[in-house]
């Protein structure tokens, strides 16, 4: 059974999906693939779809699927959707990287400290935990995973996945897959116009969706879950540094340019791109951690 506080959750967050994905009336939700993006089972993800079913959001068609019913500019607010749960789950990010936070902690310490009502922490918690920077514990413990909180751990983590990446492009197994090289088009599209306005989030999860998805396409399991480990630990750190948003609109342009240069069969030059793309990145962040 999907937990209680997950599947409200989803509503949020698959809402939050399709207005960065900018997505149009008719467009098809299939259960697996929001399941896959969103790294759950299927069974929240289908009681969020039931439930946005009730609000006139979609529809659903029998042996279909679900469909959109409106354009993502005109989606509704989900019941209790507000910034109030967000300015808590930042403020736990914040706390966590500056070491304000121990490895492990109870429910009722966090409470206390954050001053919330069990229902609206487990809630947060649980947010975190499927983002996976912290576990529960036996009882009503919470442990935060291993993150960076350097600005050398930082540092060293992008040039790993530069040089990493970059190799993933080279591979004999690298294949286009063509519905999800349009679908990273659409989203980088749609993020350059609205970057300003979207959450950490949503920002940090875009741009894991990526480049992810380019070893995806390496068809190497082993680079994908490299890249994804590091994109785990670097999370909290990102969240810090994307309140400066000014590159976002070149990192997009950048995104764009390297699926031009490897759809073009471009791929010496698709990788060196890539290597530089990732390294300038992460000096220019570098930079903003103190």
């Amino acid at each position: 059974m999907a937990r209680s506080s997950l599947s409200p959750q989803m509503v949020t967050q698959i809402l939050d999906h399709m207005r960065v994905q900018n997505m149009r009336e008719g467009h098809h939700l299939p259960a697996q693939g929001l399941a896959d993006t969103f790294r759950v089972s299927r069974a929240p993800i289908v009681s969020a779809l039931k439930k946005l079913e009730e609000m006139g959001v979609v529809r659903s068609e029998a042996n279909r699927g679900y469909f959109l019913l409106r354009d993502a500019a005109n989606l509704p607010q989900a019941d209790g959707e507000s910034g109030s749960e967000d300015a808590v789950y930042f403020q736990i990010a914040e706390d966590r990287l500056s070491g304000k936070l121990p490895d492990r902690m109870s429910e009722n310490e966090l409470m206390r400290l954050y001053n919330l009502p069990r229902g609206r922490l487990v809630k947060i918690l649980h947010l975190i935990a499927d983002e996976g920077w912290i576990d529960r514990l036996p009882g009503n413990g919470w442990e935060f995973r291993e993150t960076l909180t350097s600005r050398k751990a930082y540092a060293d983590a992008y040039q790993f996945r530069a040089a990493i990446e970059m190799q993933a492009l080279l591979l004999p197994s690298f294949s286009i897959d063509r519905e999800a090289f349009a679908a990273a088009r659409a989203h980088q599209q749609a993020l350059l116009k609205s970057f300003e306005s979207e959450s950490r989030s949503s920002i940090f999860g875009t741009n894991v969706e990526f480049h992810e998805m380019l070893m995806t396409c390496a068809n190497n399991d082993f680079f994908l879950d490299a890249v994804r480990r590091v994109n785990r630990v670097r999370r909290l750190m990102e969240y810090r540094i994307t309140n400066d948003r000014s590159r976002l609109p070149q990192q997009c342009r950048e995104h764009l340019e390297i699926l031009d240069l490897i759809e073009a069969r471009d791929m010496q030059a698709a990788a060196t791109f890539l290597y530089r793309h990732v390294r300038e990145a992460g000096n220019l962040k570098a930079a903003l951690i103190k």
